[in-house]
């Protein structure tokens, strides 16, 4: 019972059947809900020594004062009943789903006396067919406008349809010829309902017979002569060929299912999810998930399908990132939804579906980095971040000025560092500044030398320019100042935690500043070091804080890396320079060939004599060159810093 919680229950009491349990805290309000195929052993888990568990698990132990449990009799039903409850308690601790967006969808009416099709973003019509979700409502449109020249159903709404039946004179849109519903005449309901049944087929498998059956009949009517005929059936080909090209062919027509891309960091992920049907792309759908507890890939994959797929039926294969450890009783419970029909979970690894998970997994993580940058982007969010900032810190004053620093280096080789400013919340990457550090022992050390360089130039920071008295006519001729280092910061951030913090105080102490403060953020927990306390700063998850310091330590990630891959290549450019026979035109011949400089490296004299224009003497010669010690290279070890401004947008890694 020691390092846990004291009204941990025994382990006998805990039962080993399959169930669902619940976290509470001392109002009785549901902190988070879990299954489990076996609740003792998962329950036991939880109730490990207190220092061994996640900063975050630890949190919501601590912060609870009971547990209960549900047993069930299998993992189906404790899928069921832990989805449930998770609706219905809300849990804190839970993952939370953030779609900021309601998506277009194609609907068919199938239980009005005549269906009719329509754009809504309701999900909840009684008996309606659902075709998207389309990302842009323009796209629905188009392919309702195409498809009512092919199967000419009702568009009108119920208001209009019901008063042209009272009336007989037909609704405006079947005046124009936009509605083909039995209100215009040219139709029974039994025929309505046929040619609503044959477009609900081809949208749900997009049958290229269709296609073909319509070809057949507009020949057959031109070999009679009925030619206004053929050019009708011409048209509605023309039209389901668009349709059909509006859909990314994305594998073969037979296949059907679900793709979903996940990017993630330890606080959230972004998520999103290809529908495909008949082989093509139908709809694309992406939304944030917040997490509070350390949770796998696989464990998120269980969440976002069973939220997902508890309003929607799932189709008959999904592809996911990860399998769930249960993956059988989800693929079950899935079959549920499905009206009993199998439902298959796999990943992919290679071929065309492994090239669209990547294409998933892209638009994920580019959504969760707009999702941090928005969060940043408002006024209002930017000065309650720094205020936290500031009361989390105990800092005088919020931290208008923040300056970030990251090392990166090959291997102890290469070692650069980056130096990334935000003010008022915002990146000033007109004063981002790059460190190149020619011999040093470890990661602190350049960490402390890069911060020594940094401060020793606080006092040559430029005077503000000499401004004429707006009271007088007089001229102050001035010059303008200069960009470096212009601001004295009030917060610098170090990656890493307690050693590159205690480098970084170091550097302050042998500068004699003290009115600077300085904190680093651990990656793993996301938590904040101060110099000398034995204890991080946990920031609360989903704070705005938390996500401006993130997105200050990814920038200065980022930039650094971006520097050492520039300088890597530009020394092995000035190496290949000095080999006789290379000239500017065989050296880019030579990268662009092996791809990188490890490449190049490995290489043989046979395969860098393979590209064109290097004979065997150079390839001989490139071999020898790049083949010595990397000690004895000729290295560029300039110690000053490189005070050339940044580029406005640098290059991302």
């Amino acid at each position: 019972m020691a390092n846990t919680v004291p009204w941990r229950p025994k382990a006998s009491e805990i039962p080993t059947d399959p169930g669902v349990y619940r976290w509470r805290d001392a109002n009785r309000r549901v902190l988070y809900v879990g299954k489990a195929k076996n609740l003792r052993a998962r329950l036991s888990n939880y109730f490990a020594p207190l220092p061994t568990l996640h900063e975050r698990t630890r949190r919501m132990v601590l912060t609870a004062a009971s547990v209960e449990w549900t047993v069930v009799g299998s993992e189906i039903e404790a899928l069921q009943l832990e989805y449930t409850w998770i609706k219905e308690f809300d849990p804190p601790f839970n993952v939370k789903f953030r779609d900021d967006k309601s998506y277009p969808y194609l609907a068919v009416t199938l239980a009005d006396e005549a269906p009719r099709v329509m754009v809504t973003r309701n999900r909840a019509i009684n008996g309606a067919k659902y075709f998207g979700p389309y990302p842009k409502i323009w796209a629905v449109h188009d392919t309702i406008d195409l498809m009512i020249k092919v199967f000419p159903i009702r568009t009108c709404s119920d208001a209009s349809y019901k008063r042209a039946m009272q009336t007989g004179k037909p609704c405006f849109p079947g005046q124009i010829g936009k509605c083909g519903g039995p209100c215009s005449g040219r139709v029974s309901i039994e025929e309505h309902r046929a040619i609503v049944d044959e477009f609900v087929r081809f949208m749900g498998s997009y049958d290229r017979r269709v296609i073909a059956e319509r070809r057949a009949r507009m020949a057959a009517a031109a070999d009679a002569q009925r030619y206004e005929e053929a050019a009708r059936y011409r048209d509605q080909v023309e039209a389901l060929e668009a349709v059909l090209e509006k859909s990314a062919v994305v594998l073969r027509d037979s296949v059907d299912l679900d793709l979903f891309g996940i990017a993630e960091d330890e606080l959230a992920a972004a998520v999103q999810q290809f529908t495909v049907r008949g082989g093509r792309i139908r709809g694309v759908r992406g939304w944030v998930v917040d997490k509070e507890l350390d949770i796998s890939t696989a464990d998120l994959v269980e969440q976002v399908l069973e939220d997902v797929y508890a309003a929607e039926a799932p189709p008959r294969e999904i592809v996911v990132p990860a399998l769930p450890d249960d993956a059988e009783a989800l693929q079950a419970w899935l079959g549920q939804r499905r009206d009993g029909r199998s439902v298959r979970l796999s990943t992919a690894h290679r071929g065309d579906r492994a090239g669209l998970a990547r294409t998933a997994t892209t638009n994920a993580a580019q959504a969760l980095l707009l999702y941090k940058t928005k969060r940043s982007a408002d006024y209002t969010t930017r000065s309650a971040a720094l205020a936290d900032i500031q009361d989390a810190l105990g800092l005088a004053e919020a931290p208008l000025r923040m300056e970030c620093y990251d090392i990166s280096h090959l291997q102890g080789t290469n070692v650069v560092a980056s130096m990334v400013v935000f003010e008022d919340g915002l990146p000033r990457k007109d004063q981002y500044r790059r460190f190149t550090i020619a011999e040093t022992t470890d990661d602190t050390d350049s960490m402390y030398q890069v911060l020594s360089r940094r401060l020793a130039r606080l006092d040559d920071d430029a005077e503000p320019p000499a401004v004429a008295d707006p009271t007088s006519d007089g001229v102050i001729a001035s010059e303008k100042p200069t960009k470096r280092f212009a601001y004295r910061p009030q917060l610098l951030v170090v990656d890493g935690g307690q050693p590159q913090v205690a480098a970084a105080k170091r550097a302050l102490d042998d500068a004699a500043i003290s009115d600077i403060a300085v904190v680093g953020i651990a990656k793993r927990l996301e938590e904040l070091w101060l110099p000398d306390e034995d204890f991080p700063v946990i920031l609360p998850r989903n704070s705005e804080a938390l996500f401006l310091i993130q997105r200050l330590r990814d920038e200065a990630h980022r930039f650094a890396i971006t520097h050492q891959r520039t300088r890597r290549k530009r020394d092995i450019r000035s190496q290949l320079e000095d080999i006789p026979g290379l000239g500017s035109t065989r050296i880019t011949a030579l990268l662009k060939h092996f791809g990188s400089v490890a490449r190049l490296r490995s290489a043989s004299t046979e395969q860098i004599q393979a590209v064109p224009g290097i004979g065997a003497t150079t390839a001989a010669a490139i071999v020898a060159s790049l083949g010595q010690p990397a000690d004895t290279l000729e290295r560029r070890a300039d110690s000053q810093d490189e005070t050339t401004p940044a580029p406005t947008e640098p290059v991302s890694a």
